[in-house]
């Protein structure tokens, strides 16, 4: 491990803009390998993707692998384009991959190679835009135009490209709301200014479709990062200064409205350890999915375990083995990933249309009677037949 010294000149948020935009800049032109951890991505889709890009790919994990065909991902902080270019071979030609990036060199690496990829493939799944990741609704390529028609001179100028930032976010915003499947990012959240950060997740959030996901690989820290580190604008490029403390890393998922947030990876020794501070990947995935009305339709789960008790993150708390009446929203939330291979669904007995639905009181915790879910009469009594289920059964 290498020892590293601390710099504390000027101000933290200049030092740290202009070093994140010139270092990246740097090396979209020549390798730096102090910029990443060692990732072990599936060699079926590297052989695809040509060298430059992969010598200048600055990342800590892999979220590819958590992708499936036909989804729109968006990948944040995309650099050189080398997670997309792997996203668009296993999303297929029904899928789509927008990349975001706000540093002009890596954009041009990343494009140079479009029409390249497009042919290997036999499609054209990958399109690039200009923004920054805090900002999504922002089009910056949109905002260059305007300010080489419309250079800034004075105040009111500035006032004045301030104010057409807002209508362009409002009337052509660069990601529009839920209108990708998943965004991923690789290393790249530790970058943004500690200031930005709650509208970073609130952005990805609000990116997301209802019932999709997010899947993060980040570095994070064991301990909080001293003040002292985080004014080295040299650490901060670096990925290091700048990573979140892992349990708030959690948090901020969490804090932005996502549910059924997993650690799917954890770098098990530290990367990198600056006075005794341990430095690693960690990859999350969070899913979008607790929004929206609680209504009663006579819906009720069984948890299965492994555990005697869990609280999910709408509160919910769920003992083992026992039938819980829960909300139209939840029964459906419950129906899928990450929830539902641990849960059984029971239906009504008696359907109630949506319409029709009450509100349902979900801090209840309440026990569904089995009355409200039988199927068929709830007096009927059915005894097995001589033959049992069947010749094979018993």
């Amino acid at each position: 491990m290498t020892n590293t010294s601390t710099t504390t000149a000027g101000s933290r948020n200049l030092n740290v803009d202009a070093a994140v935009r010139n270092r990246y800049s740097r090396a979209a032109d020549e390798k730096e390998a102090a910029l990443c951890c060692p990732v072990d991505y599936d060699p079926q889709y590297l052989r695809q993707i040509p060298a430059e890009i992969l010598e200048r790919d600055y990342g800590c994990g892999d979220p590819s692998r958590e992708l499936q065909s036909g989804e729109v991902v968006l990948d944040l902080g995309s650099g050189g384009g080398k997670i997309c270019y792997i996203a668009a071979q296993i999303v297929g030609p029904s899928g789509k991959i927008i990349g975001v990036d706000c540093n002009d060199d890596m954009l041009a690496l990343a494009r140079t190679y479009q029409p390249e990829m497009s042919q290997k493939l036999g499609y054209d799944a990958v399109e690039f835009k200009k923004g920054r990741i805090q900002d999504l609704k922002l089009n910056l390529e949109l905002l260059d135009e305007y300010l080489a028609e419309h250079p800034i001179h004075a105040s009111s100028d500035w006032l004045r490209v301030e104010e057409h930032a807002r209508h362009l976010c409002e009337t052509s915003p660069l990601i529009p709301d839920e209108s990708v499947d998943v965004v991923v990012s690789n290393c790249v959240l530790n970058l943004v200014r500690r200031e930005d950060r709650q509208a970073l997740f609130s952005e990805i959030h609000r990116a997301i479709r209802h019932g999709g996901r997010a899947v993060i690989s980040d570095i994070v820290s064991d301990e909080d990062v001293p003040e002292h580190l985080q004014r080295d604008a040299n650490l901060w490029s670096g990925c290091l200064s700048g990573a979140f403390r892992e349990d708030e890393f959690i948090d901020a998922f969490e804090n932005a409205g996502f549910c059924g947030l997993e650690i799917v990876s954890r770098q098990q020794e530290p990367w990198a350890v600056i006075e005794g501070i341990e430095f690693r990947s960690l990859t999350v995935r969070a899913f979008k999915g607790k929004e929206g009305p609680c209504l009663e339709r006579n819906q009720a789960i069984i948890y299965n375990g492994p555990w005697r008790t869990v609280i999910d993150d709408d509160g919910h708390q769920l003992s083992r083995g026992r039938r819980m009446a829960v909300c139209d929203k939840t029964f459906q939330m419950y129906s899928r990933a990450p929830y539902a291979d641990q849960i059984s669904l029971i239906p009504p007995h008696r359907e109630i249309p949506i319409e029709d639905a009450q509100t349902f009181a979900c801090e209840d915790d309440a026990k569904r009677s089995p009355r409200d879910t039988k199927r068929g009469d709830s007096e009927l009594t059915v005894l097995p037949a001589d033959d049992c289920c069947g010749p094979d059964c018993c």
